[in-house]
């Protein structure tokens, strides 16, 4: 008989430890002092009792100082141990409100209609879960819209690489013929530019000039014509140097000869 009542008697106690733990955590809580309040929430648990509560409180200090993940680890291990509506319902709320946070919105819609469904009527909940569902519509439209919009550049750049190798062909094709040209090209045969540069010479107004310069340069065939006055002057001076001949003729005559000396050799 004593044994029983020696249990209750310790569980009253740690029931009472738990509370006060809870209360002290509450206190640490309202004054923002959440390392504080989280330690005494961790405390209560550590006593067994009142489990259910402390963790909710320890998950709402931790997702209050940005801890979401762990928050939500501290959430779903209360969900376990919970035994009421109500604080599922609130688990639940809380968990919806992490995710939100973490901007997961598909599951937050999961965790308001869990909550929902453990209370109804909390108009917080049902505000929170049409929001989520707008989140979440507005997404999927976003995640379309970014899905067109590299369909649509990637249709771009195949057609705009098309393009460009439709380009190179093209060029390519250009080039050939281009090359096929100039192999085919008359100035590259020495026989026909030599010709064309003797025809283009031969025709060349230039050289021509030159040939008329060279034709106008050559002596004339045909004799100088005199003038009577010139003619006249040329019979005298004639006449002169045939009257200077004759007289020397006559001296030579007048003159007597000579005797011969005899050389000294």
């Amino acid at each position: 008989m004593l044994f029983p009542l020696v249990v209750l008697g310790q569980e009253s106690l740690l029931i009472k430890k738990a509370d006060n733990y809870i209360f002290d955590g509450n206190q640490a809580f309202d004054i923002s002092n959440n390392v504080e309040a989280e330690k005494n929430y961790r405390r209560a648990t550590a006593t067994g009792q009142k489990k259910d509560i402390a963790q909710y409180n320890m998950g709402t200090t931790l997702q209050q100082d940005n801890y979401i993940e762990e928050a939500l680890s501290v959430y779903a291990d209360a969900i376990e141990i919970t035994k009421g509506r109500p604080n599922t319902h609130r688990n639940f709320h809380n968990i919806g409100n992490a995710l939100m946070q973490l901007k997961d919105y598909k599951r937050a819609v999961e965790a308001y209609k869990n909550a929902l469904r453990n209370n109804p009527n909390d108009d917080e909940t049902r505000y929170n879960y049409a929001l989520a569902k707008k989140m979440l519509e507005d997404e999927k439209n976003k995640d379309e819209e970014n899905k067109d919009d590299k369909d649509n550049k990637d249709n771009k750049d195949k057609k705009d690489n098309k393009d460009q190798q439709n380009d190179k062909d093209k060029k390519g094709d250009k080039d050939k013929d281009q090359k096929d040209d100039n192999q085919e090209d008359p100035k590259d045969q020495p026989g026909d530019k030599e010709e064309d540069e003797k025809n283009k010479k031969d025709n060349d107004p230039k050289d021509q000039d030159g040939d008329k310069e060279k034709e106008q340069q050559q002596p004339q065939g045909n004799p100088t014509q005199l003038s009577p006055q010139q003619v006249k002057n040329l019979l005298e001076a004639m006449s002169n140097e045939e009257k200077k001949v004759q007289d020397k003729v006559n001296a030579q005559k007048a003159k007597p000869a000579g005797v011969k000396s005899k050389k000294d050799w």
